[in-house]
């Protein structure tokens, strides 16, 4: 017989004597996150919240249980080990602070393909954060009547003790492979949550010769299928929500022997600077009843959304569903892809705007994922630009060895053989500090063209620094993008900064040669 909602709760060591909300509405939720003064309501209807301290994920709190799995993980700076014995503790303590407290609980799923899709319940002290994951995860609105596959506690007001549960701060993210729980301590922020849970699926996955990637899914008229892999920033949301494409979604997929699969029923979107003309489909869906918006300031007047503001974090962020966006691929599925796109923001601005790679080049880039961040989104970074690498595209998500994800993308780019396409978003004609930014409509124009067969009839040259095949003419794109050197006026700081990139890439890739046999 399955457990009432009582009973699971304290099988988990949830002693509960306050209210329990078991999938409520949204409309009851965003009722109780303003009764609750946990946010408020935008003119257009969107539930707005900060999450302050914590405007994004804390890497150096996340821990994973260190338990023999079926792959070996990949310890280091982003899987950081945590012991059986001290995650029981933190759960128990977890546990007994959720314990006398009115809780939300939200059952969904992972994964729009059956046959790898796993049961998730989320429970959690705020209204928002449970509308969110009704937003974010595939949800139905029905209970689930046996024991879910994964859970996700969430204590947002409770804070860890270094010195009793052997982490490093107050905030404590921590997942259990084997007893499939994930833990989350003092942060508010829903990307902790998500990608947790996403963590798990990328564990699960391979074993099952699927393909877990950090990117985006659209179709076209015709039925090919593209997908976009790029770090935050890099446009991966921006370039795959557009009206003439059905959306699959927009950041998290698998690639299994049925094709590419959604693992969520939501988008969360980046909104920094978001406007109704360049992104209309995000903006459309953000401003809207029943999204949730993540430290965007609105103003205390008019209650006016001002994207523009940074004044929280660069990060801001709009939780909705895909429901909210007119063309999508209802299902969550679809075939296998005809063309895959490795989006980088070079703010150095020495990378081509688009290269078509073989598939040992896709694996060295897929690998390497790289981007550059620039002054203005993390502290410390001072005005220059600075090059940064994580692994797949989502080293952070990442549990198991590199070489495992890379056999698997090679095997696929075999059978299949998918076009795969490295594209700068960022910067030309300069640096972050000279240059200006690849007009949108340029990498649009570019995208539509690698999307349609004129690809076949163009010829290419190598890009001599970084080995990468570009195409010698796309219509409508001036000749100079297609040859960045052209775009500096100091032709020999830019070959300089172009081999210093390259030799960035380099030394990137060392940390991969203990795992790989790429021959």
């Amino acid at each position: 017989m399955a457990l009432t909602t009582v009973e699971w709760l304290e099988n988990m060591g949830i002693v509960h004597h306050g209210r329990i909300q078991h999938n409520p509405g949204k409309a009851q939720l965003v009722t109780e996150a303003l009764q609750n003064n946990e946010g408020v309501i935008t003119s257009d209807g969107a539930l707005a919240v900060i999450t302050a301290p914590y405007t994004g994920r804390s890497p150096d709190d996340k821990f994973i249980v260190d338990y023999q799995y079926r792959y070996d993980l990949w310890w280091g700076k982003v899987n950081k080990i945590i012991s059986p014995q001290d995650f029981e503790k933190l759960q128990n303590r977890i546990s007994a602070y959720l314990s006398n407290r009115n809780l939300y609980i939200i059952d969904c799923f992972i994964g729009a393909d059956p046959s790898y899709r796993l049961s998730v319940r989320i429970v959690t002290e705020y209204a928002w954060q449970a509308l969110a994951s009704q937003n974010l995860f595939i949800y139905s609105g029905q209970k689930h009547s046996q024991k879910p596959d994964l859970t996700v506690l969430v204590a947002p007001d409770f804070y860890a003790n270094p010195n009793i549960d052997n982490v490093k701060s107050k905030a404590a993210i921590a997942i259990n492979l084997q007893k499939k729980t994930v833990l989350i301590a003092a942060s508010k922020y829903m990307g902790e949550i998500k990608k947790s849970a996403f963590t798990v699926m990328n564990a699960i996955l391979p074993a099952d010769n699927v393909l877990p990637m950090h990117c985006s899914a659209n179709v076209g008229p015709s039925g090919d299928v593209a997908l976009f892999f790029g770090l935050s920033g890099t446009g991966k949301t921006t370039l795959s929500s557009t009206p003439d494409r059905k959306l699959v979604g927009d950041d998290e997929h698998g690639w299994g022997e049925n094709g590419v699969f959604n693992f969520e029923g939501g988008c969360y979107a980046k909104t920094i600077r978001l406007s109704q003309e360049c992104e209309p489909v995000i903006w459309k869906a953000s401003n809207r009843f029943g999204s949730v918006l993540e430290n965007v300031v609105v103003s205390p007047d008019d209650h006016l959304a001002d994207f523009d503001d940074a004044r929280y974090t660069e990060n801001s962020r709009a939780a909705y569903p895909l429901t909210f966006v007119d063309d999508i691929v209802s299902s969550g599925m679809t075939g296998h892809p005809s063309n895959i796109f490795l989006l980088t923001a070079d703010a150095f601005g020495v990378m081509p705007p688009i290269a078509k790679l073989d598939h040992e080049s896709a694996v060295y880039f897929y690998l390497s994922g790289y981007t550059s961040k620039v002054a203005g989104t993390e502290r410390g970074l001072g005005q220059m630009p600075k090059a940064t690498f994580s692994t797949c595209f989502g080293e952070p998500f990442i549990p198991l060895t590199p070489n495992i994800y890379a056999n698997l993308l090679k095997n696929k780019l075999e059978i299949h053989d998918s076009n795969v396409w490295l594209i700068n978003t960022g910067w030309t004609g300069g640096d972050y500090n000279s240059g200006y930014r690849m007009p949108l409509k340029y990498t649009r124009q570019m995208l539509c063209w690698a999307l349609s067969a004129e690809h076949n009839t163009t010829t290419f040259h190598k890009d001599p620094i970084f080995n990468i095949s570009v195409p010698d003419k796309i219509d409508g794109i001036p000749g100079k993008f297609l040859q960045p050197i052209s775009t500096w006026e100091d032709k020999k700081s830019f070959t300089k900064t172009a081999i210093s990139l390259q030799n960035d890439f380099e030394a990137n890739f060392t940390k991969f040669q203990p795992f790989l046999e790429l021959a």
